[in-house]
């Protein structure tokens, strides 16, 4: 009786430990704000030309036709979390102006590493 007991404690030991080993997947919803992507919009640029570089809309806003929200999350398990959002306001169908909320304002520079390849001397 005593082994059975056992066993039964060590089985449920195991059931406990690995109940806390859970893949938990990153998630990743809306439009991907960039900021290079957002620093090409500007002021009189069209419905279309908007979509074309941002993509559709994330929250079309059914009470002001000229307002469109692009919002951007991201929940990672080894990356911090970020959450973005854009607010791109139109008047005649061309954009008046933008307001962005957490869109880095440019991209990161990469370091300068000395001469390129074809400033390098002919052989």
């Amino acid at each position: 009786m005593r082994p059975s007991c056992a066993r039964l404690i060590a089985t449920l030991a195991l059931a406990t430990m690995l109940a806390g080993c859970v893949y938990r997947m990153d998630i990743q919803q809306g439009n991907f704000l960039e900021g290079k992507t957002v620093d090409k919009l500007e002021a009189g640029m069209t419905r279309n030309q908007v979509r074309y570089l941002l993509g559709t809309p994330m929250v079309p806003d059914l009470f002001d036709k000229d307002r469109w929200d692009y919002l951007y999350y991201f929940e990672g398990r080894r990356k911090k979390s970020a959450r973005r959002h854009l607010v791109v306001f139109f008047k005649d169908d061309k954009v008046t102006h933008f307001d962005r909320d957490n869109v880095p304002n440019s991209a990161p520079q990469a370091p300068d590493l000395g001469p390129t390849p074809s400033q390098f001397p002919r052989i």
